[in-house]
């Protein structure tokens, strides 16, 4: 195995693994770090944006730095995704876990704000995020996903959803959210 120092710390290492997507089997070797890391740049994986979405701004915080988020409004409520880039990703160059659960907990009552005008200004914390992992999201995929809102009780929100990366079936989430209080978020333009 090869190893090269990265700018600012850190190793490279050329690495031959596999991949499982949707029942396929596919190897990926990667030989040489120059081109794995051009193809890994945020500028080349951040451009590709499908038809129809928008960036969605969050301000500063935890997402402002782990966005953008993109929405799209459909029939049914809204599609949120993102690609997957670098920064987003386990060593292996597979979307790591915690940058998915963060999209998923985004993904519900983003999506729960456009499906109900009851719920459209309130803050919904989340009280429980379930998420079943069905496969990779590998460097450069379009992830996007879509929820139902299931029920709403006075002070309580259930949702579902499914994640897609390159329309192969990714994560499975379920949550419940505490109806909060309102919220100015002037960003917000479904």
């Amino acid at each position: 195995m090869l190893q090269r120092d990265l700018p600012g710390g850190g190793v490279f290492a050329s690495f031959a693994t596999n991949v499982v997507r949707a029942g396929q089997h596919r190897s990926i070797s990667v030989s040489d770090p120059d081109l794995l890391l051009s193809a890994m740049s945020p500028a080349a994986a951040s451009v590709d944006v499908p038809q129809g979405f928008k960036e969605r701004r969050f301000g500063e915080g935890f997402i402002g730095v782990n966005g953008p988020l993109y929405v799209r409004r459909t029939e049914a409520g809204l599609q949120l995704g993102f690609r997957v880039e670098r920064r987003h990703c386990n060593p292996m160059g597979i979307c790591h876990g915690g940058m998915m659960a963060t999209f998923c907990d985004m993904l519900l009552p983003i999506s729960a704000h456009a499906l109900s005008t009851e719920l459209g200004n309130r803050f919904l914390p989340t009280i429980n995020l379930q998420i079943d992992y069905l496969a990779a999201s590998p460097l450069g995929s379009w992830v996007q996903g879509e929820a139902q809102l299931l029920r709403a009780t006075r002070s309580l929100v259930f949702m579902q959803g499914l994640v897609n990366a390159d329309a192969v079936p990714v994560a499975r989430v379920s949550g419940i959210f505490k109806i909060g209080p309102p919220f100015d978020d002037t960003t917000a333009a479904l």
